[in-house]
């Protein structure tokens, strides 16, 4: 297979490519792909690398089908895996200089807003935080030619939230600055940022990229690569977050129903939130693919096919009806994480502790495949409960 990682992505449609693994054979015959374990690779008499790999912290074969795939799916010049996607989130990060302005959206993965005040700011980057898909405080937080990333993550967790990703591109190519997009909860099925200007986009792949909620691990997909790209393949070789052979194949084999599994979790979400979006002991049904969200307008230009298996609920009776209702719920798994082929369910206030920002009156649901009715009556019963 060394010769594959060459070939051009087929002109095949998504789907074909995730199903097909881009229809790379081993070898061997073997449909399905191998794990390749090694950690170190051989050298011919002269010295010369004779695959031209060295050592699988620099660049493991094991990377080569998954990485190539879900550049393929994104539609990027290439992507690298890391061991999570904070690592993946903090590498983007670390390849930026001492003194560079960032610009990060508020309502996002609360591990990046930590990892901000506790290691970039200290080491140098100076990040300003703005609303949550205000496109007029991102034009005013940019600053010319000091601003070198913007950061977003659409649709954003936990609130779901939708920021023109066309539109934040504009913006920050106008002040010589990078648009990195977190589109986990999107995922290439529905949303492609690099066709809509972004730079960079990362997914914690341990959520609907895997889908399966037994691997750990994250990736970024580059639009071009240039020198930022090649500082960021630094970062990950000399820092060492790095994927294993083994979690790298099941990300691969993951990938192949992306397709399939998240259509049916974004089929199902919409169906959950349209049920329950005027429920007497609701607040509101966070979820942009109902026609009354105030993301609704955005998603729907950069959405397509769906609008992800993400939403949120906010009770009327706060923290204490979340803890009743989610204490009944006998489908939906009370469990940190989100993107699986099974359905979950977090207080995040409670994860995140006393100094969260999410409002203790959310719940934050994932969706997953089983049947909807079956789903539909876990809640309301629940329900009926408090």
């Amino acid at each position: 297979m060394a010769d594959q990682p060459t070939k051009r992505a087929p002109k095949h449609r998504p789907e074909t490519l995730a199903a097909r693994a881009l229809g790379w054979i081993d070898p061997s015959g073997a449909v399905v792909p191998p794990i390749n374990p090694s950690t170190t690779y051989a050298r011919a008499p002269d010295y010369t690398l004779i695959g031209g790999r060295s050592y699988s912290r620099d660049d493991s074969a094991a990377y080569l089908q998954p990485e190539a795939l879900l550049a393929a799916l994104e539609g990027g010049s290439g992507a690298m895996l890391f061991a999570s996607g904070m690592a993946a989130t903090a590498a983007a990060f670390q390849a930026l200089n001492p003194g560079d302005h960032v610009v990060v959206q508020r309502d996002l993965y609360y591990g990046l807003p930590k990892w901000l005040s506790g290691w970039a700011e200290p080491w140098g980057v100076k990040p300003s935080f703005i609303p949550t898909g205000d496109i007029a405080a991102l034009e005013s937080a940019v600053r010319k030619d000091k601003t070198k990333l913007v950061w977003i993550e659409t649709p954003a967790n936990p609130s779901w939230a939708v920021t023109d990703i066309a539109a934040a591109a504009k913006i920050a190519h106008r002040a010589g600055a990078r648009l990195a997009v977190d589109s986990t909860a999107a995922t290439p099925v529905l949303t492609r940022p690099i066709g809509l200007g972004a730079d960079i986009v990362m997914h914690s792949a341990t959520k609907f990229l895997n889908g399966h909620s037994d691997v750990v691990a994250g990736a970024l997909v580059a639009a071009r690569d240039d020198d930022y790209w090649q500082r960021v393949r630094y970062v990950r070789q000399l820092g060492g977050a790095v994927l294993g052979p083994f979690e790298s194949w099941l990300l691969l084999r993951g990938m192949r129903t992306l397709h399939l599994r998240v259509r049916q979790q974004s089929e199902n979400a919409l169906m959950i939130a349209t049920r329950f979006r005027r429920h007497r002991k609701l607040k509101t049904v966070c979820y942009p693919g109902l026609p009354d969200s105030p993301g609704h307008a955005a998603a729907a230009r950069q959405m397509h096919g769906g609008y992800g298996g993400m939403l949120s609920l906010r009770f009327k009776g706060g923290p204490k009806a979340v803890l009743k209702f989610a204490a009944r719920l006998q489908v939906f798994v009370r469990a940190t994480s989100l993107g699986g082929v099974e359905s979950l369910v977090e207080h995040r206030g409670s994860v995140e502790g006393p100094d969260s920002t999410v409002p203790h009156d959310l719940l934050r649901v994932s969706v997953g495949v089983e049947h909807v009715d079956d789903l539909i009556a876990d809640l309301d019963q629940a329900f009926a409960a408090i």
